[in-house]
């Protein structure tokens, strides 16, 4: 699909592509970076993601382009519904004067809730639980049963509309018995709610997913961003990559425990993603500077056999990488990706917004990098 140009860009892109990150209830960011692209030329025809970064692409790449907010929303208000319990407000009076911080006991308390309880249209506890259930029993390789998600994604999400291919979607996964991860990609077989759950079965919170005599978990385990995948599917083509990720590489040396925890969890999940993004950069740069190389030998040398494979199997397409980065509170700690809270999903909403549009308004990405070659990395969102 070719991308839309808006008029200020001076690179001809053969396509468009979104790349969500997995972050559980972090993933309403996403969301708002999606209402605000929405609204913009830069409408993506490719749409890859990882545990709710899959999440959200079905629910883009599932509905028309009228419908994708309208859905969007409607699953992110369905999981930040829960009733809190009716000693929070209680609660927080007096641990919030206790700690000083009522905002970072609100969250805490959010997410205790959501973990004892579960979340509305996403995820139920298991009763009895796990631990009572004999060995070999499905159900007793899990806290949590993901049946109401199911519901909710053959609700909300047209797979036949996934299937007919206007939009091209990819989602990863881990074969848990090999280890290796796995894109299910809607060009290359056909798509249903198993695949998305699939992706978003991150154990032990939720068991392993069945697709065609194999069982699969969370794409996360092995790399919590399709960024590479989608580099590596291109077939050549140019790319405009905007990659959405909702943790930050870069942080502050902790204090206490609670910030170890909360550090620990940024760094495992996003470290791969900056790997992956520098990486391609890398090799892509150094195979640019090979062909120059090459085209500086002799007539006689670029004309053998070998020097005109290696100059064909160098080829490639450029590719420019938009990153968007959540940057998270100071009262966000290690419980920020399963805190549900109505207040905090429209928080991460409201910065997915904010971030998309101080992007998207920026000069320095819309003019061509210069380069008819390699990939160009930008992450204009302002910093904390």
């Amino acid at each position: 699909m070719t991308a839309k140009k808006h008029p200020s860009i001076t690179r001809d892109y053969d396509g468009i592509a979104l790349v969500l990150q997995g972050g559980g209830a972090l993933g309403s960011y996403q969301a708002g970076v999606y209402e605000e692209l929405h609204k913009t030329a830069y409408q993506p025809g490719w749409v890859a993601g990882v545990s709710i970064g899959a999440i959200n692409a079905a629910l883009i790449a599932g509905n028309t382009p009228q419908r994708r907010v309208e859905r969007l929303r409607e699953f992110w208000d369905l999981v930040s519904s829960h009733l809190q319990p009716p000693s929070l407000h209680a609660a927080i009076g007096w641990l919030g004067e206790a700690l000083e911080k009522p905002r970072l006991a609100f969250n805490q308390l959010s997410a205790m809730w959501s973990a004892l309880a579960g979340v509305p249209g996403f995820y139920e506890p298991r009763v009895p639980p796990a631990w009572l259930r004999p060995d070999g029993d499905p159900r007793a390789l899990s806290f949590y049963d993901n049946a109401p998600l199911k519901r909710t994604l053959e609700s909300l999400v047209d797979f036949d509309l996934i299937n007919d291919k206007r939009v091209r979607l990819s989602v990863g996964a881990v074969n848990v018995r090999t280890g290796n991860s796995e894109y299910f990609d809607n060009h290359r077989c056909r798509i249903g709610p198993e695949h998305i759950l699939a992706s978003g079965a991150l154990p032990p919170a939720f068991g392993p997913v069945e697709i065609d005599g194999e069982a699969y978990w969370d794409g996360g385990i092995v790399s919590n961003t399709p960024l590479q995948y989608v580099l590596d599917a291109r077939e050549g083509r140019s790319l405009l990559v905007l990659q959405v990720d909702l943790f930050a590489a870069r942080g502050l040396l902790p204090r206490n425990l609670a910030e170890v925890a909360q550090r620990q969890k940024d760094i495992l999940y996003s470290s791969r993603t900056r790997y992956n993004s520098d990486k391609a950069a890398q090799i892509a740069n150094e195979r640019q500077a090979l062909r120059e190389i090459l085209a500086g030998l002799p007539a006689a040398t670029r004309k053998q056999p070998a020097v005109q494979a290696m100059v064909a199997a160098l080829k490639s397409a450029p590719v420019d990488i938009v990153q968007l980065i959540y940057r998270h509170k100071p009262y966000e700690l290690e419980s920020k990706d399963y805190e549900f809270s109505r207040t905090s999903v429209r928080e991460h909403w409201d910065a997915g917004r904010r971030d998309m549009c101080d992007t998207i308004n920026h000069p320095e990405w819309l003019k061509s990098s210069g380069l008819d070659d390699g990939v160009t990395q930008y992450d204009l969102t302002r910093k904390p």
